[in-house]
């Protein structure tokens, strides 16, 4: 494999991915919750907003200032004495760099420092190209700011013409076939075995073009 050229830019389909949703969101479906569990919904939002804000490095009045919310009105939110309205949770979740669905997901155990992912319970993450498929081997967006997935691409599968662009790094690992990638105007080939690392603030594409499905652990790590 002397003189081979290397070339990679996979990009865990944002969210992937931005993040691999990326965000690596994954869709799974959730059933409606009833009357006791909706109010264990809504008393979580505040402790996962202090979490989450402390994690940043945020005082009350940097988080108000980047989602245009008062400070007074975040302190309320945190201590449980206020439910926000859906505007005020989205201009909160936007300057957190979070879907609104991490202060509102029922599952309780989102918040654990360690996620454990057994082989045959991967979610399969979301992503809008075609040809490839993701299934999640990381934590919950929100707790974690690392994503991955074991992805397999098919024969002729990309990312679309139009380079990618977005904070954040992948790390892509190919255990079967080849993968293709351009990152700031540098191709790479991948094989079996070879690893590349990128920031993805370059402009970078992705592109399978072998014959055979392409086999790769994908990571991405989120911005804060």
């Amino acid at each position: 494999m002397a003189g081979r050229k290397r070339a990679t830019s996979l990009d865990l389909p944002p969210e992937v991915p931005p993040t691999v949703s990326s965000d690596l969101d994954n869709g799974a479906a959730t059933e409606e919750p009833g009357p006791g569990g909706l109010q264990q919904i809504v008393s979580s939002i505040g402790p996962k907003l202090r979490e989450l804000r402390v994690q940043r490095g945020l005082s009350l009045q940097q988080l108000a200032d980047r989602a245009e919310v008062s400070a007074a009105a975040i302190h309320k939110i945190e201590r449980s004495g206020m439910v926000p309205t859906i505007t005020t949770l989205l201009k909160i979740a936007g300057a957190l760099n979070r879907p609104v669905s991490y202060f509102v997901n029922e599952d309780q155990t989102e918040n654990r420092p360690v996620a454990f992912i057994p082989a045959d319970a991967r979610r399969p993450v979301f992503t809008a190209h075609q040809g490839i498929d993701l299934a999640g081997i990381s934590g919950p967006y929100g707790r974690f700011f690392m994503a991955g997935a074991v992805s397999e691409i098919q024969p002729g599968a990309n990312s679309g013409h139009r380079a990618m662009e977005h904070p954040g790094e992948e790390l892509v690992l190919v255990i079967d076939g080849v993968f293709e990638l351009d990152v700031d105007g540098e191709r790479f080939l991948l094989e079996e075995g070879d690893a590349l690392h990128f920031r993805t603030d370059r402009p970078h594409r992705w592109h399978n073009p072998g014959d055979t499905p392409t086999k790769a652990i994908w990571l991405a790590l989120r911005p804060f």
